[in-house]
């Protein structure tokens, strides 16, 4: 099957360095990003305890890390033209 993904997604994910083929899932892309976001999460908290920065500023870092990943506020279906979401 081919998807034909938004260019406003490609734009987003090309940012991340994903660039799916036509025929890559989007429910495979949207997983990928996601595992992506939660490494950089844990990276963060890493630092955090290392004493990088100061505790108070760990919100707005988090806040501005999940600003950097908007195709997350997207359900897979709504990545590529056309989609339609699944019956449950």
């Amino acid at each position: 099957m081919t998807h034909h993904y938004r260019p406003s997604v490609l734009a987003d994910l090309a940012r991340h360095g994903v660039l799916p083929l036509p025929h890559t899932r989007p429910e495979l892309v949207r997983e990928y990003v996601r595992e992506l976001y939660k490494y950089e999460i844990k990276r963060l908290r890493a630092r955090l305890l290392n004493g990088e920065f100061p505790r108070r500023e760990y919100a707005g870092r988090v806040d501005a890390l999940r600003r950097q990943y908007p195709e997350l506020a997207l359900q897979s279906w709504q990545y590529v033209e056309g989609g339609v979401r699944p019956q449950p």
